[in-house]
């Protein structure tokens, strides 16, 4: 055959891609390339070392015989590609945990052959998901699963109990809670944060709960220097773990905040004047130390504190990962068997919670199992509160002053008048000197006084602020107290 009777490279990469690939994009316009029955896409713009569609192309056409062929006929081929698949419907792409169709709920195993978990309130099971159904984005975090096993019962959840050390069933019921919570793609769970003496196994118990839901190579970190770096490796993985933690920025707390319940990073594309890359994520976090210092109130709402103890008997490394691996498949069966329990069984939703979902998880898990994780819960936010109150001399102030308020009575004042007066009960007699960060001008104890809200609120004090005859004014109450009962701060 004459070279003018010959199909250009990049047709023929183009046509042999077509063929065996599926393209589309996601609301972002990043385009993705699948083959065809298999729910693993690539971004095929990807250079990474798990693997890129321009490498999986390049395999494909050798093994199947059409030849090796340039980077400008490759490259000319993926541009052509990528313009049509702008085109086509826009489908998202998941990291280890997906929404289904009929209510059901995708685990991705991260196996080679896409095999991934359906689970559905009526049971599980192991399938390959449609790829219209389930897109899965795979990372170098993306470890894989065993297959759970389907004849585990609830004896995984006691197996996994007894390799862990919480020192209480409290404890265990939440740990359980929210393993469950993070097999949902859609319910934003707080963070727990693993806390007690040394030597409690608090990593080896983060890193237990982690590889339920990441595999064997899921493991703690240490806490990035700065956000940016924290929310790439958040993007990057489902379950974001860090290790002894001892001190918390402001900064890192609101970026912890923003990791609980949702948030979007936007920042330029890379080689491109006025583009920008958009990276939404909502992920699970655990958390590890002794001790963190002073927690802001609006991460104590994001978090579940759980206590471990020191075990009587120390084992060895080895021996306590080789039992935990051969665990692992009975512990992921179980968890999914206790999931598809709670997910059929219907609870009243408490409405005076931040975290509305987890707490409504957690009376489903009452409801399935006779626990008292909600219960505990509650008792854990009562908890944050004493220690956010503990850590600011402010909000001891506030409840100092608030202490001589009748119930049912407020005051009202300007946030400069509250300044002077809480500066003086705050001083006494013997004017002491103010501690570092008190409040310096009205506009700042503003500010401190909202962020405090939610922990003054528990404690029965009530902020809030309005405007009259042209001036703002903020109000402190006392909540009613409740018939026949006495209240006290």
């Amino acid at each position: 055959m004459a070279d003018d009777d010959k199909d250009p490279a990049r047709e023929v990469i183009t046509t042999y891609a077509q063929s065996h690939f599926r393209y589309f994009r996601t609301a972002d316009g990043t385009v993705y390339a699948q083959r065809n029955g298999h729910p693993v896409a690539r971004p095929i713009r990807s250079q990474g070392t798990t693997g890129s569609h321009r490498q999986e192309l390049m395999v494909g056409l050798f093994r199947d015989g059409r030849g090796v062929f340039n980077g400008t006929a490759l490259k000319e081929a993926l541009d052509l590609i990528e313009a049509l698949a702008l085109t086509e419907d826009v489908q998202p792409v998941h990291i280890r945990v997906a929404p289904g169709f009929d209510g059901a709920t995708w685990l991705d195993l991260g196996r080679a052959d896409g095999q991934s978990v359906r689970i559905h309130p009526t049971g599980w099971d192991v399938l390959t998901p449609d790829p219209r159904e389930v897109s899965w984005r795979r990372t170098q975090l993306t470890g894989e699963l065993p297959l759970p096993a389907k004849d585990a019962g609830d004896k995984g959840i006691d197996r996994l109990l007894r390799l862990t050390n919480f020192a209480t069933a409290e404890t265990e019921c939440l740990a359980v809670a929210w393993l469950i919570g993070c097999l949902g793609p859609s319910v934003p769970v707080p963070a727990p944060f693993l806390t007690g003496p040394q030597g409690a196994g608090k990593s080896t118990a983060g890193r237990m709960l982690v590889r339920i839901v990441e595999g064997m190579t899921g493991d703690l970190r240490r806490a990035p220097k700065d956000e940016e770096n924290l929310i790439t490796a958040v993007a990057a993985g489902w379950v974001t773990a860090l290790d002894n933690l001892s001190h918390m920025t402001p900064e890192l707390s609101d970026a912890m905040c923003c990791i609980v319940t949702g948030a979007e990073n936007v920042k330029r594309a890379l080689f491109t004047d006025g583009d920008v890359f958009r990276a939404r994520y909502r992920r699970p976090l655990l958390l590890t130390g002794i001790d963190v210092g002073v927690i802001r109130p609006d991460l104590a709402e994001r978090l579940l504190p759980l206590r471990l103890e020191r075990p009587r008997v120390r084992r060895t490394e080895a021996e306590l990962w080789a039992e935990y691996e051969e665990a692992l498949p009975v512990v992921l069966g179980s968890l999914l068997n206790l999931t598809v329990k709670v997910r059929a069984v219907a609870a009243e939703t408490p409405t005076d919670l931040r975290m509305a979902d987890f707490a409504h998880l957690c009376a489903q898990l009452d409801a399935a199992t006779g626990w008292g994780s909600l219960t505990a819960y509650r008792a854990t936010l009562d908890d944050l509160n004493d220690d956010v109150i503990e850590g600011d001399l402010l909000a001891q102030t506030v409840l100092r002053h608030a202490a001589d308020i009748a119930p049912g009575a407020g005051q009202q004042m300007t946030s400069t008048e509250w300044l002077h007066l809480l500066t003086r009960l705050y001083s006494g007699d013997d004017c002491r000197a103010l501690p570092k960060g008190w409040p310096t001008t009205g506009k700042v104890l503003s500010d401190r006084l909202k962020r405090l809200q939610p922990t003054l609120a528990a404690r029965g004090v009530i902020i809030d602020s309005g405007r009259t005859r042209g001036a703002r004014y903020i109000e402190l109450a006392r909540t009613p107290a409740p018939p026949g009962e006495q209240q006290s701060l």
